[in-house]
């Protein structure tokens, strides 16, 4: 049984509509409509920055089971627009659990819908690409009206995302992250400096970067390179974060001042910026990559890795020939660049979230590889 009986709708900008149970919030929400694929996570994933203006359909049947906390937040308040999911549990069970998913989300204004055929959506989006949606939860919500809502609105190429939810001044972080089910940690003492670029960031890098022995200072994401510089930062990182990079317009051109100054690791919307400055580009996905349980190799090791990701955009691998990056990490399912670097420079990165570390491996190598590099090794070649 669901939390509501109450009717939501779901519409589609091609014209296609779904009809459903509300929970959540009463309310209306227009958004890109994407999935994720992920087992669990849902509050880590609603949380995520990455997920600006996205109304986020879980292909995993049942959400809300384990509740909420605070713990578990990537950051204040959910960026994602909307939840769609097969089933929407009424009552959590667990022992780290502090309210309701359901109470959660009417406090965040967002609405949710279930009990639709998530099978059938994922299979549309995948079918026939990513796009943008309209969920409803309001009374007399009409189906027409909903899908020319959404025919009407922009889409997600060519908007910057990441300057509207970066940090507007600059601050320190020192919470490690230790063991979430253990509390509190001891964070180690700080042997480097890193100046973060937040282009919608997650609490966690920061915590992992704190681990492996930095002291972090975040700044905004228009941050000038000589600001940056005059910190006497250790090495540079650049975050995550939503929507086009190719939008961001004045992000490669400060990330090009700093290569060769001091090591850089990116992640994600870091990893597509650092691209762009060394002149390559990007191109927005079909449909994205969303979930825990994408394989990517490392062309290096030969090894495979189970990574959590969460972009629309990639880099284009034929773009970097002749800018002194080289591919480090591919796709498995279609081959698309997951990491490159740039010995030149010292300068590194990978598209997936590594610190979410799902699968076998511990991601947390590929901090470690930061440190060393700030140690005064050279970059993978």
């Amino acid at each position: 049984m669901g939390i509501s009986r109450r009717k939501a709708i779901l519409a589609l900008a091609d014209g296609t509509v779904f009809v459903g149970r509300a929970f959540g919030a009463e309310s209306e929400t227009v958004g890109e409509v994407v999935f994720n694929t992920s087992m669990t996570g849902y509050q880590e994933i609603l949380t995520d920055p990455s997920y600006v203006g996205q109304i986020v359909t879980f292909t995993y049947p049942e959400q809300g089971n384990v509740g909420v906390n605070a713990l578990d937040e990537e950051s204040v308040q959910p960026h994602a627009v909307g939840m769609i999911c097969k089933h929407a549990s009424l009552g959590p069970s667990n022992y780290r659990s502090e309210a309701p998913l359901q109470k959660y989300l009417v406090e965040h204004g967002l609405p949710g819908i279930e009990g639709i055929d998530t099978r059938m959506l994922v299979r549309h989006l995948r079918d026939h690409g990513a796009q943008m949606g309209v969920l409803s939860t309001l009374e007399g919500a009409e189906p027409r009206a909903l899908v020319e809502k959404a025919r009407s609105a922009p889409g997600m190429g060519g908007q910057d995302l990441a300057t509207g939810i970066s940090t507007k001044q600059a601050y320190e972080f020192t919470t490690p992250l230790g063991d979430p089910l253990e509390g509190a940690a001891q964070a180690p003492e700080a042997r480097f400096h890193v100046v973060a670029y937040d282009y919608g960031l997650k609490k966690s890098m920061l915590q992992l970067l704190v681990d492996a022995g930095c002291k972090v200072t975040v700044v905004p994401s228009h941050t000038p390179a000589s600001e940056a510089l005059a910190r006497k930062p250790d090495g540079i990182f650049l975050t995550n974060g939503p929507g086009d990079p190719a939008a961001v317009t004045y992000a490669a051109p400060i990330v090009r001042e700093l290569l060769g100054q001091v090591p850089i690791f990116g992640i994600c919307l870091g990893h597509q910026i650092l691209s762009l400055a060394v002149g390559a580009k990007t191109y927005k996905l079909k449909f994205g990559h969303r979930g825990g349980n994408q394989p990517v190799m490392d062309l290096e090791t030969g090894k495979v890795e189970i990574t959590a990701q969460n972009h629309g955009f990639a880099v284009d691998a034929e773009s970097l020939a002749g800018t002194g990056a080289h591919v480090t990490h591919v796709s498995l399912n279609d081959g698309t660049v997951e990491g490159i670097a740039i010995p030149a420079k010292r300068a590194f990165s990978v598209q997936h979230h590594p610190e979410s570390s799902p699968g076998p491996h511990d991601a947390r190598y590929l901090f470690e590889r930061f440190v060393r590099l700030m140690e005064g090794g050279g970059a993978r070649s």
